[in-house]
């Protein structure tokens, strides 16, 4: 399998599979196009046999520059389980490591059970929210209202 740097042409390649990849549930409207044209350093694909199967966006913070933000991850669901998404996840720290930068964000829906234990178990810290759900820490109305979202950070140079 091989690791590069995302391009625009990957939007066209994604878009059609991606709310497959997860299970039907509408989130294609998450990837806009411009994601892939403004953010190709800092973001990743995974090929096999010239077919995507997994591809993380990510970026520098414009406001904050010692931090960077990873926007959404996603591996087809034949290939799941293989690493792909820890993978992923160390490309980009070791890119914006290289940029100078020690902290980064992720956000997921507090229901996403799998996303939370995968960040916790990459080392990341859940930010406390407003409210607790399922034992979990939760910025309510974070992405609007009714749209609640548990917040994490880690810390790289503490590796």
């Amino acid at each position: 399998m091989l690791i590069r740097n995302s391009d625009t042409r990957d939007f066209k390649r994604i878009i059609p599979r991606l709310n497959e990849w997860w299970g039907g549930r509408e989130v294609a409207h998450l990837l806009p196009r411009f994601l892939f044209e403004h953010f190709q350093d800092t973001s990743f694909i995974v090929e096999e046999d010239d077919h995507i199967v997994g591809f993380l966006i990510g970026f520098r913070s414009q406001t904050r520059e010692d931090e960077a933000y990873i926007h959404l991850i996603g591996v087809h669901p034949d290939f799941r389980k293989l690493g792909l998404g820890r993978k992923l996840y160390h490309t980009f720290f070791a890119k914006v490591q290289e940029m100078n930068i020690n902290k980064v964000y992720a956000i997921t829906s507090p229901i996403n059970e799998h996303s939370i234990l995968f960040h916790r178990q990459m080392g990341f810290l859940i930010i406390p929210g407003d409210e607790e759900v399922n034992g979990v820490s939760v910025q309510t109305n974070y992405d609007g209202q009714g749209n609640d979202r548990v917040l994490f950070v880690k810390d790289l140079s503490k590796r």
